[in-house]
């Protein structure tokens, strides 16, 4: 994260972009006090890294020039306070409308969800479809593997991430929609036997074809 490599070029260089917009090489290298050469380095890297990005600019006079400004990519390396924002709205939520309306609130969104993909489940097989929702949940942030058992047509499902975990801690519809999602796309029993809100490891499901 950005905010552990305060005091280096790097950090210094980004925020300089974040706080001013565009700037030139010569811009750059006057404000934090280095070579042009040594600033053309570290932009290099970074345009590799798809954290800047240039563009040219036409002068009235004189050559034209190369404009730095960083991609929407870097604006993730700076703080971010969704989590708490989240809980806030969901804590105003339930002391207005009642708990029924954060329940709602949670089930409107796996039923979105599972309209979203549910194409993507269609004529696959249950390892298909284990497969593809581990994708699926690979896409969205859960480090997710999924593996067969050693008993027929058992399929496991892991998540060694959860982008929601402090929303998920305090409000456990989450993981009981999220189980519910599950279901639905897989169209299989769906057993939860571990998870990272109690403690876990990682979130880990056993599937199995409904019975």
């Amino acid at each position: 994260m950005l905010q552990q490599e305060e005091g280096s070029t790097r950090y210094r260089l980004i925020r300089l972009l974040k706080t001013q917009g565009g700037l030139s090489i010569n811009e750059l290298s006057k404000a934090l006090a280095i070579t042009e050469v040594a600033v053309r380095r570290h932009v290099h890297t970074l345009e590799k890294d798809g954290l800047v990005r240039s563009s040219l600019v036409r002068q009235a006079m004189g050559r034209p020039s190369y404009r730095y400004r960083l991609t929407e990519r870097a604006d993730d390396l700076f703080p971010k306070n969704y989590p708490h924002l989240t809980l806030e709205l969901l804590s105003e939520l339930e002391e207005t409308a009642g708990a029924d309306a954060v329940d709602r609130l949670f089930a409107g969104r796996r039923d979105k969800l599972a309209s979203r993909y549910r194409d993507r489940m269609t004529g696959r097989s249950l390892k298909e479809r284990v497969a593809e929702l581990s994708s699926i949940q690979n896409a969205g942030g859960y480090m997710a593997e999924w593996e067969s058992g050693n008993e027929e047509e058992v399929y496991y499902l892991y998540e060694y991430n959860c982008p929601i975990a402090m929303v998920a801690g305090k409000y456990r519809q989450a993981c009981q929609c999220e189980k519910s999602l599950f279901r639905q796309l897989l169209e299989a029993d769906v057993e939860r036997t571990e998870c990272l809100a109690d403690g876990g490891i990682r979130c880990a499901y056993a599937i199995r074809p409904k019975t």
